[in-house]
């Protein structure tokens, strides 16, 4: 693959490609930015330079960018984007388990979205067109932008890295490795995975919350034992 070698580090392409693609796959989400940010992690797995770290950024700014246009665009053309990208049984399904998970998970279901096929698009609209507060979509969408570059590119170097001498195997192994983990999103989210372990980590946090009122009390009442000991007897 000698068009991997357009993509190293030093090519403006290379730059052009992690910010844009990662913008306007929101809008258009037929475009491969996931795959785009894989090669490039896989054509730059034989450098040390610093400025991947600027790539791994600019993935990142573009996912961010492209969340927030979303976003936008569903409070300015609400009724017209209901109408077209939720028309149909199928767009109602997809509207109606946006509008309860964000009810339920809040920013959660924005990160986690940001793996699942379909679901970034479908929340972040979703978003726009319920007013969901902007500070925290934006505060989420910063994060998954991140959360997501890192990974995709990490498992680009990682496929580039094992097959040093043959990097097409290598990207063939980091897009299967991103596909099954997209895969096992979808089916944990069919099978209504994320629900249960969202009362998990309530109850664990409920557990935690109870032990530390338990705590202070009991540190409450030693502080309140100690104080009357040292009243003098006949003060009492």
């Amino acid at each position: 693959m000698n068009w991997l070698s357009t993509l190293a580090i030093t090519s403006p392409l290379s730059y052009i490609i992690a910010v844009m693609l990662p913008a306007f796959d929101a809008i258009i989400p037929v475009l491969p930015s996931e795959t785009a940010i894989i090669t490039l992690g896989v054509a730059t797995s034989g450098s040390t330079d610093p400025r991947i770290a600027v790539l791994v950024l600019l993935a990142a700014l573009g996912a961010f960018l492209g969340d927030n246009l979303t976003y936008q665009i569903g409070r300015w053309l609400g009724p017209a984007i209901d109408r077209r990208v939720f028309s149909g049984e199928k767009g109602a399904r997809r509207r109606e388990w946006a509008t309860r998970s964000l009810e339920n998970y809040g920013w959660r279901i924005i990160i986690a979205c940001r793996f699942v096929p379909g679901g970034r698009t479908a929340v972040t609209l979703t978003c726009g067109l319920i007013g969901y507060r902007r500070r925290t979509f934006v505060a989420a969408t910063a994060c998954a932008g991140l959360i997501w570059a890192s990974y995709a590119f990490f498992i680009g170097r990682l496929g580039g890295q094992a097959f040093e001498s043959r990097p097409w195997i290598g990207l063939l192994v980091a897009l299967g490795v991103a596909l099954a983990v997209s895969v096992l999103i979808e089916l944990a989210r069919r099978l209504r995975v994320w629900p249960r372990l969202m009362a998990l980590y309530r109850r664990l946090a409920g557990r935690r919350s109870s032990g530390r009122s338990e705590t202070t009390e009991s540190t409450n009442d030693a502080d309140d034992a100690d104080d009357r000991a040292d009243v003098p007897a006949s003060r009492r």
